[in-house]
């Protein structure tokens, strides 16, 4: 796979079953380099063939209405998503919604009358000004973030549950008003009579993170606090009216994800005795869905992503088990349709029978793929997964090692072009999961906090250099770079800044300086606290920050390092770039700055064609002059 092979890759996505379970109707994602965007269309189909049924470009979020004659989804329009809706057999699709800002997601009431859209609108003293006026005009903040990545400016704009009629009449009707908080995540109970959604009720919301599961009224517009504060990220009702969570009630990240019920006097855990997350930001987005008396959510276990069956008394039966990565559930008259991604297969669409059967729906686009090789090794009595992708052939080849974002993320049996591309160039790519990551359990995860910060981490990364290296003879230890997005940013950094054996760094949308991250990042009231311990206000902070940043350490650099950072990046801003990158010049370090306008923190996965390309042919050019 070359950066080019990126124009015209299609991968299907977000399957919905029609409730008679007898088709399935999913998005059609093509990356186009030559127009800069992704060409999404929503295509229905079952296993023998698939026919497109939405024109796009930018269509996405399929949902069949409950009795299945109608198809609701978001539709780019000016750049904004808005709900539309087109009939089951056909025909021209209605845009129903006109939101400042747009949908986030919708769901359909259980009588199919309705749509509860979580859609975004500006506030205040925002509403109605033109663009050029909101552009000029003075930000009065009072709170943080103000800001967020991929989401813009906050202060200035809410989100709320709205009510939508399906036909287009009528306008909109706000069912939770008010300019002081967001109500993300719509879900209604199965008589239609509330809707259930996630906000942070709290005063003191500013500095860290974590909702409240609420319920509205539809007809009083009364609000209920149905679960206190914790680390929820999605709660649904079964088809018996019981409340299902994903989350966890404590808020102290990092944690494990996982799946309670609300029952009358408690809160109950069904998965937590798995000691791994049924949802996974590495994975993609969380879900809860129903059917057999059983509920259904992802099941996170080193490197793969699965899908579990919940009994009610937490009992489970693994599902998908891999090795692949699971997306995009939907359950529907006793069939299920999922994306399964392997490391060689950038998506496929698969209808499952209630009897286990599974025909493919749809194939991503075929491309020449390296199949790497998995291994276990130890370190400090911890099992840590270890990927190797070669190029063919049998000449000795340099090593690149990449090191993942998060941390609390994992690497896995999933498709990542960085990897295909790499190899394909001609090096070896090592690959791993050092304590920190998700997919092995909580005393796993929670390792690298405070003083396991770049200490376990850099153990584990070394040991799986190590163990790779001896394995493969024809990996080259003379010649090796390492690279890494994000938290990656940071231990790549890091770690060059102690070990000169490498002879290429790429240092990405790095975490470089707590001292400023903690004020300029939107995640910067808490992660310093979760991470390094030291909290702001604490009268050490500044020195712990200080020993736990790489920049500290960027003078004592002398590894060729490329510096890589997008200038609308909000959780890692680009002055973490901007500091790191004159430190390594100062130290006299071979050293370049790329950056990349217009873009957020997930440029290398979501952002435009163009840059993801570029990107790749600028790690590909500061590679090949350092390691060739």
């Amino acid at each position: 796979m070359t950066p080019e092979d990126l124009n015209g890759l299609t991968t299907p996505q977000t399957p919905a079953v029609h409730p008679s379970g007898g088709r399935v109707a999913y998005v059609q994602s093509t990356i186009e380099t030559d127009e800069d965007r992704y060409h999404r269309t929503i295509w229905v189909g079952d296993a023998s063939e698939s026919m497109q049924f939405t024109g796009g470009p930018g269509d996405s979020s399929p949902k069949w209405s409950p009795e299945g004659s109608r198809l609701a989804f978001l539709r780019l329009v000016d750049e904004v998503p808005q709900l539309a809706v087109i009939m089951a057999d056909g025909g021209e699709a209605e845009v129903v919604t006109d939101f400042d800002l747009g949908v986030k997601s919708f769901e359909w009431s259980p009588d199919g009358s309705t749509l509860a859209a979580a859609a975004i609108t500006y506030v205040g003293e925002w509403t109605g000004l033109s663009d050029d006026e909101r552009e000029r005009k003075p930000r009065r903040v009072t709170e943080v973030p103000y800001r967020f990545d991929n989401r813009d400016w906050l202060h200035d704009r809410k989100i709320h549950i709205w009510l939508v009629d399906p036909a287009g009449s009528g306008d909109p009707r706000c069912l939770t008003p008010g300019d002081d908080r967001d109500e993300t995540l719509p879900a209604w109970h199965p008589d239609g009579g509330s809707v259930v959604f996630l906000s942070d009720l709290r005063t003191d919301r500013s500095l860290d993170f974590g909702a409240s599961v609420m319920s509205v009224g539809v007809e009083t517009g009364a609000r209920t606090e149905l679960v206190p504060h914790g680390e929820w990220v999605l709660a649904r009702y079964s088809p018996e009216g019981r409340l299902h969570l994903l989350g966890d009630p404590e808020t102290e990240w990092p944690a494990l994800t996982t799946l309670w019920r609300l029952d009358p006097d408690q809160l109950t855990p069904l998965t937590s005795h798995l000691d791994r997350s049924s949802a996974s930001l590495a994975i993609g987005e969380p879900y809860i869905e129903f059917g057999n008396g059983l509920a259904y959510v992802m099941h996170e276990d080193a490197g793969m992503g699965g899908v579990a069956a919940v009994h009610a008394d937490g009992t489970v039966d693994h599902i998908v088990t891999g090795p692949e990565v699971v997306s995009g559930v939907s359950i529907a008259a006793g069939v299920m349709a999922y994306v399964s991604k392997t490391t060689t297969d950038p998506g496929t669409l698969f209808l499952v029978s209630e009897d286990g059967e599974g025909e493919a729906v749809m194939h991503s686009s075929e491309l020449d793929l390296i199949e790497p090789q998995h291994f276990t090794t130890i370190s400090e009595g911890f099992e840590i997964d270890v990927w190797v992708y070669l190029p063919s052939g049998e000449a000795e080849v340099p090593v690149l090692l990449n090191i993942h974002g998060g941390p609390a993320s994992q690497y896995g049996f999933g498709f990542l072009d960085e990897f295909q591309v790499y190899a394909a160039a001609g090096y070896g790519v090592v690959a791993c999961n050092p304590r920190g990551s998700s997919g092995r359990g909580e005393t796993f995860v929670k390792a690298v906090t405070h003083d396991g910060w770049g200490v376990v981490d850099v153990a584990d990364v070394n040991a799986a250099l190590d163990a790779a290296l001896e394995r493969n003879p024809r990996l080259d230890p003379e010649r090796m770079g390492i690279m890494g997005g994000s938290y990656g940013g940071f231990l790549t950094s890091w770690v060059i800044g102690r070990d000169h054996r490498w002879k290429s760094a790429v240092v990405e949308r790095g975490l470089l300086s707590f001292n400023s991250f903690a004020g300029t990042s939107d995640i910067g009231g808490s992660f310093p606290r979760y991470y390094s311990g030291a909290d702001h206000g604490d009268p050490d902070a500044e020195e712990i920050w200080s020993e736990k940043s790489p920049l500290t350490q960027a003078m004592a650099t002398t590894t060729p390092t490329l510096v890589l950072h997008a200038e609308n990046d909000f959780r890692c801003p680009i002055e973490q770039a901007e500091r790191y990158f004159m430190a390594l010049l100062k130290a006299g370090v071979e050293t370049e700055f790329v950056r990349f306008p217009g873009e957020g923190h997930e440029m290398s996965r979501s952002g435009k064609p163009r840059h993801r390309v570029e990107r790749f042919n600028a790690i590909l050019d500061w590679h090949d002059r350092h390691l060739r």
